[in-house]
């Protein structure tokens, strides 16, 4: 039985806020693997993505999703390029219900554009067209990954975790009982 829970998606999808709200909700300590990228790194991401390109930084993800893999009740905000490399999602499988936080192109730009966050992949002429693109070749690999898709378009954050924690419930391969759920 898989004891951990993890989340893939898009940029903008969701993944951390509702990543915080669905530990708080079971009981589990939550990750954001692109946090514990920078803290490894000493910088940003994008600083990652400019002195040292993608390929480096998709290294350091496949060697910090190996780390946390293997540990137990955590709820992990994964990277929107996670399944870019099929390794990560074959050690993610083992120990995690794999849950994909989807969302339409416009719902992902806007809240892409309305964060302080740098997105090195949309600093283009044209993020829409740049998340078209990225989406058209990731969707089928979330897809694929996923035990349990969630469409966050409509769901603010409490509604997407309570989705996810319905989805959970029925999920035969996720360990319920080791987790309490908080009333609220």
């Amino acid at each position: 039985m898989r004891s951990n829970i993890a989340l893939i998606g898009f940029m903008g999808a969701g993944k951390s806020a509702v990543g915080r709200a669905l530990a708080a909700k079971l009981d589990m300590e939550f990750i954001d693997l692109d946090t514990l990228i920078e803290e490894k790194a000493g910088r940003s991401i994008a600083e990652i993505f400019a002195r040292d390109g993608e390929a480096a930084f998709r290294s350091m993800e496949a060697e910090i999703t190996a780390q946390v893999a293997g540990q137990d009740k955590k709820v992990i905000a994964c990277g929107g390029g996670i399944v870019l490399e099929p390794n990560n999602i074959d050690i993610i499988k083992k120990s995690c219900v794999i849950v994909y936080l989807a969302a339409e192109p416009a719902i992902l730009l806007r809240r892409v554009l309305n964060s302080r966050q740098r997105r090195p992949l949309l600093e283009v002429a044209d993020p829409a067209s740049a998340i078209d693109n990225l989406l058209k070749f990731r969707r089928p690999l979330y897809e694929k990954a996923a035990d349990i898709i969630i469409d966050t378009s409509q769901l603010d954050i409490a509604g997407a975790a309570g989705k996810i924690n319905e989805e959970l419930v029925k999920n035969e391969s996720f360990n319920l009982e080791k987790h309490r759920t908080r009333q609220g």
